[in-house]
Parts: C-alpha cells; structure tokens; sequence
C-alpha cells in the first residue's frame, strides 16, 4: 500500500518520525512507533512477521550496548543520562539505556518501513524532478543500482571457480580468510566496471546539455497529502496517548 505513495513525502514523514523519536525521550513513546511500524510491514505490505523480526535484530544490537552502558555499568552511563535531560521533552525518569535501546529500535524501523517500501529508481527520478537534483548525480546513483547485483554475481562466480579447482563444493557462508581473499578481486571487478559505465555514459553525451527528460517518474496524488496528513495525525496522537501514561 505504502509503495503507491509518492516517495518524497514519505522521505519527509519518515525523517519527521526520525524527529520525534529524537525528541521524545519516552519508552511508552517508542513502544507506540516500533509497534506501529511492525503492524504497517506486517498488516499492509504483508511482509512476514518472522521477518519483520529478523529486520530489528541488528538494530537491537546496536540499542543493546546503550543497555550495558547505562545499566549494567551504571557508573559509566553519565553519557546516557546526559542525553536523557538535554532531550525537549526528557524527564529522566526511566532507564535511560531502555529508552536509547528502543529509539535505536525505532529509529531502526522507521528506516526500515521507507526502504522496504520505496523503489529506489523512482526514488532517484523522484529527486531528478522535484528536487533538481543533478543527472550526473543521478546516473552515477543508476549506475551503482546496476552494478550492486553484478557484484553479487561475480562474487558467487568467484567461489564457484575456486571450488572447483580445489574439488569440493563451496561453504555455505564464506569464512574470514574467504571474504578476505575476495575484496581485491571484488574492487578491482567493481573499478573496471565504474570505468567501462563512466565511458558509455560520456560517449552517449551524459554533460552535453543541462536539461534531461526523465521517463517513469512517480507522480503526485491525493493520497500523498492523505498519508502526510494520517502519518502527522497518527505520530501526534501516539504522543499525547503515551504522555499521559508514561512507562
């Protein structure tokens, strides 16, 4: 559902989210827009909810050190408690390391929902047109979306080949010494293809004339302001629920 929304009001209510999870210091808070976010992956896009899941694992991760900071060494949390009463509307009443563990969370999520959720050549066509941004810019960003998965190719063609020259079959994850033996061939594949892609696109006339035609580009609609205008109302109304019976 949220695919048919022009991408760049989403950008803005995903970066007002980001805002008010910044701004709000509250667990309740926090809560409200991971659960959120979750229902809107699960119920809407119809993701599945064990991989929705798997999604904030490495986000997790990242919050859990705030945990261990503020309160498993709780005398080294002045860090955390720091940003707990510099925050508008902090009252260092929690955990300060909860509460950074689930803004880590929904920070996390709310990223999530606008990736999984945008497509990135609209995305970029979005910014040509609307936002100027420069086709130089813009082509390079083609560019690396073409090449993203030939680099996953030629690395699988990689491991192929060396397996078989040792005669057995290639691990299933790569281990340490493998990934390290692959980053030279990788870059030097991924430089040659840079280069091949920066002369195409200079002998097809690339900066010969400022103004582009750009084809596909995602249009405006109503149900652009009516998602800016539910977002807004949504992110609002979790706030005053959650202030009135904080965590």
């Amino acid at each position: 559902m949220l695919k048919t929304v022009h991408p760049l009001p989403k950008l803005i209510v995903a970066l007002v989210w980001l805002a008010g999870s910044i701004a709000v210091f509250d667990a309740s808070f926090q809560i409200a827009m991971i659960l959120t976010c979750v229902t809107v992956l699960v119920l809407l896009e119809r993701l599945s909810p064990v991989f929705v899941l798997a999604l904030m694992v490495p986000f997790a991760l990242f919050g859990a050190g705030f945990i261990t900071t503020s309160v498993l060494f709780r005398q080294e949390s002045e860090f955390a408690v720091q940003m707990a009463q510099e925050t508008p509307f902090g009252d260092g009443r929690l955990q300060a390391g909860i509460v950074l563990f689930l803004r880590a969370v929904a920070c996390g999520m709310v990223s999530a929902v606008f990736v999984l959720t945008t497509d990135p050549g609209g995305f970029v066509k979005a910014l040509m047109v609307n936002w100027r941004l420069s086709p130089r810019v813009g082509y390079a960003l083609f560019a690396a979306l073409q090449l993203v998965p030939d680099l996953a190719s030629e690395l699988q063609q990689m491991r192929l080949a060396r397996a078989m020259r040792r005669g057995a079959l290639p691990r299933r994850i790569p281990g340490p010494i493998e990934v390290g033996s692959l980053v030279v061939p990788l870059i030097a594949y991924a430089i040659r293809r840079a280069g091949d892609t920066a002369l195409a696109m200079e002998s097809r006339g690339l900066g010969a004339s400022p103004r582009r035609t750009v084809i596909g580009a995602p249009a405006s609609s109503k149900r652009d302001a009516i998602f800016c205008f539910v977002a807004s109302v949504w992110l609002l109304s979790i706030h005053w629920l959650t202030s009135r019976a904080p965590l």
